[in-house]
């Protein structure tokens, strides 16, 4: 029987190793991590992360061939491939702060892979690493081997939160890279022949390890390149009296172009785009490519620019201040169906509003209170440490309130600020929120997802980004 074991039991390993575990019954599969309440989580029937379908999929297998432990060393020590899926967050201090990727858990990883192992084994990286991320964990494993062979290969996972099952289920490709010798070959069928349970021959792709690397942070630049396009569009069209719905919708029509990821928003957000672009950004400035670097840094430069051009029309639109009033926030994740909160855009606009003294009441169908006040006064990139290594707010943030329901949030405010698309606020009963709001009552849409129109009719002053400006509006430039 062939053994899988996962170090690290976060957004990527718990989903992947469950529907490892489900579509290969004769394959027993160790999910690993040093975290006891979240292992204890995985354990019980509130898993620790939210995504449609992942409880099914757990509960089928849980017991049978998945297992979760904190018994790392065993798990490891038995197992044939071992996946590594543990944090990479951006260095915060030394070389290549605010852009290089921070290797330590991957390091730690592979010493102690090195350190337990009795057999020879397959290492896979499954985190989001740097390029030649893999040269290093190679020499840190061969060097400290004992004579064990080991052979690294690189599996990037293509997961969209809120759809990560159905991506497992369903994958547009699976990428494994190796090393281009007989037994890196050797290796990636072995790991070729798990995925082949259920994905087709042709869309498992195999190539060499730093192509493998690359892949992943290319695919992700240009995905999020996508959303600053529009974004950047959105800003112009405000200007001009275009509607950016129109214009993407136009332009989406190009085949060659295609209609996904041309919505324009607030911004974008989630664990990987922003960290991987300065990945790319930082990788292209240690091989002497400036120009390049320069390029992808202004993906995030715009996806900033937007964040705080909202902020600056929430505040003008409201006589220039905003301070010690009440405004609602709908929505704190990053997307609609997932409780994910890392980088989300709400985090700088609330910041923005709490900077101006704004009380805030929030409402997110899906984020706790805790996790909400943990990222208002968490620095830049510690939500990217396990848990117990990220700093214990000692305050709350005074000028917020976490509220569980809409009509909740929004009684007595000023202005309401939607920051994500969930369903549930299309269907509001916006008249019943007008009537219990202070006039003027302001709606700033953030996802363009209420129909403006409408909420005009019922009294309210609407801002929808990349739209023709209200006439309340266009006597309030917002300043950049």
């Amino acid at each position: 029987m062939v053994k899988i074991c996962c170090i690290g039991a976060g957004y990527v390993g718990g989903p992947t190793m469950a529907v490892i575990a489900l579509k290969c019954p004769s394959i027993e599969v160790a999910v690993v991590d040093i975290s006891v309440p979240r292992i204890n989580a995985w354990n019980s029937d509130q898993l620790p992360i939210y995504e449609p379908g992942l409880d099914d999929v757990v509960k089928q297998c849980r017991g049978k061939n998945l297992f979760f432990s904190t018994d790392v060393e065993k798990h490891v020590r038995e197992a044939d491939i071992v996946f590594v899926s543990v944090n990479t967050p951006t260095k915060t201090r030394g070389l290549g702060a605010g852009k290089a990727a921070d290797l330590t858990y991957w390091e730690s990883a592979a010493r102690m892979i090195a350190d337990v192992s009795k057999s020879d084994k397959i290492v896979v990286e499954k985190s989001t690493v740097p390029v030649k991320t893999a040269e290093a964990i190679e020499k840190i494993l061969t060097h400290n081997s004992k004579g064990i062979k080991f052979q690294i290969l690189s599996n990037p996972e293509f997961l969209a939160e809120g759809t990560a099952i159905q991506d497992l289920f369903n994958p547009d490709r699976v990428l494994i890279g190796g090393r281009e010798t007989p037994e890196g070959n050797k290796a990636v069928q072995a790991l070729k022949d798990v995925y082949a349970h259920w994905v087709p021959e042709d869309q498992i792709l195999t190539t060499n390890l730093w192509s493998a690397e690359l892949s992943k942070l290319a695919a992700n630049a240009f995905l999020a390149q996508r959303i600053s396009s529009v974004n950047a569009m959105s800003a112009l069209c405000e200007a001009t009296g275009a509607d950016v719905t129109e214009v993407s919708y136009a332009v989406g029509k190009d085949t060659r172009i295609g209609p996904k990821f041309l919505n324009a928003s607030v911004g974008f957000g989630g664990s990987c785009f922003q960290k991987d672009i300065l990945n790319l950004v930082y990788i292209c400035e240690c091989n002497g490519l400036p120009e390049v670097a320069e390029y992808w840094r202004q993906v995030i430069k715009i996806n900033d620019y937007q964040k705080n051009r909202f902020v600056n029309r929430v505040v003008s639109s409201m006589f220039n201040t905003v301070s010690n009033k009440k405004i609602a926030i709908l929505g704190f994740a990053f997307k609609k169906d997932t409780g994910d909160t890392r980088e989300t855009p709400a985090i700088d606009v609330c910041k923005g509003l709490l900077g101006d003294k704004a009380r805030l009441s929030i409402y997110d169908p899906q984020v706790t209170e805790d996790q909400i006040q943990r990222d208002l006064t968490m620095n830049k990139f510690d939500w990217d440490h396990p848990l117990h290594l990220q700093p214990m707010s000692p305050t709350t943030v005074k000028q917020v309130t976490c509220v569980w329901d809409a009509y909740e949030a929004t009684k007595d405010a000023h202005g309401i600020c939607i920051l994500t698309e969930w369903d549930e606020f299309k269907t509001l009963d916006f008249k019943r929120i007008y009537d219990n709001m202070q006039k003027p009552a302001f709606v700033f849409d953030g996802r363009n997802i209420v129909n403006a129109e409408q909420l005009r009719e019922i009294g309210f002053i609407v801002y929808s980004i990349g739209k023709p400006l209200d006439a309340w509006l266009k006597d309030m430039p917002a300043v950049a």
